[in-house]
């Protein structure tokens, strides 16, 4: 095949994919060599490290200037609760819509997408003032409080219906039928028979959930103020806005520490992502 008509039908596309690549690995390698960078500051840093250091990743693990060991745990705990929440809401709810018809089902899910519609900052002068008027009677559940913070947070605890009801659309009812025609309850029916179908959408939702809570700043740079109870997104921010120019290394080491487990739980779960994120969209 000449070269001209190869480009033309097969070779441009190896030409888009490597831009793509080189695009998306550019931010990657630019914080690793950060990170590694002894010096830290903006200025030194580039594609390829000039020399190495781990010194950046002592100072965060060892706490000899940011809390940054309390501030991974904390991100943690926020997470595994507001992501399970979630998700176990969600699968209750979006079973409930796709398998039952009552009064305001159709309503019900149209108010669902138009909540979703909206951005959590046109909320954020009254979720203030009710987290405010809550501490005061409850304080460990007010302010600058990691379980005031995961009832904020918990608030789109339904921001997964519209998906995982897309999946059970797809599971034929007549399982369902069959099942109750033997005996079996709506409980026995949905954790024996539909749940174990559900993985691989349980498995999308919760890495969703997980990485939607990690990456918040919004409500909470608002909500934490004080640095035991700051998350990673809140703390290394703080960092990197104390002195860009020469905490930039800081910074980087903090985000590969809060990359790499999350790539691995996605290399973990990634064969069940893709089934569940092209099953869940063929109905709505």
């Amino acid at each position: 095949m000449p070269f001209g008509r190869w480009f033309a039908e097969i070779g441009w596309r190896h030409l888009v994919g490597i831009v793509a690549v080189a695009f998306a690995l550019f931010p990657i390698l630019f914080i690793i060599s950060a990170s590694v960078n002894p010096l830290g500051t903006v200025s030194s840093s580039g594609l390829i490290p000039k020399d190495v250091s781990f010194v950046h990743y002592e100072a965060l693990l060892s706490g000899a200037r940011v809390p940054f060991v309390r501030w991974y745990l904390n991100t943690v705990i926020v997470c595994v609760v507001v992501a399970a929440t979630q998700v176990f809401l969600s699968v209750l709810a979006a079973y409930a819509f796709s398998r039952f018809r009552f009064a305001g089902r159709r309503i019900g899910l149209l108010s669902l997408l138009l909540v979703m519609m909206f951005p959590a900052i046109l909320s954020m002068i009254a979720i203030y003032s009710m987290i405010s008027g809550l501490g005061q009677a409850i304080p460990v559940l007010g302010l600058d409080s990691l379980p005031g913070y995961i009832i904020v947070l918990l608030g789109g605890s339904l921001g997964q219906v519209w998906l995982i009801k897309g999946f059970f659309d797809t599971v034929p009812k007549e399982l369902d039928e069959a099942a109750i025609i033997d005996g079996a309850s709506h409980w026995t029916v949905f954790s024996k028979i539909l749940l174990p179908a559900l993985v691989p959408i349980l498995a999308t939702t919760l890495l969703l959930s997980l990485v939607g809570v990690m990456s918040e700043f919004l409500l909470g740079s608002i909500f934490l103020t004080s640095n035991d109870s700051k998350t990673l997104a809140v703390g290394l921010f703080g960092i990197l806005a104390g002195d860009r120019s020469n905490n930039l290394g800081l910074f980087a080491a903090g985000s590969v520490m809060i990359m790499i487990p999350v790539i691995l739980l996605y290399q973990f779960l990634q064969r069940y992502i893709v089934g569940g994120s092209t099953a869940g969209a063929v109905k709505g």
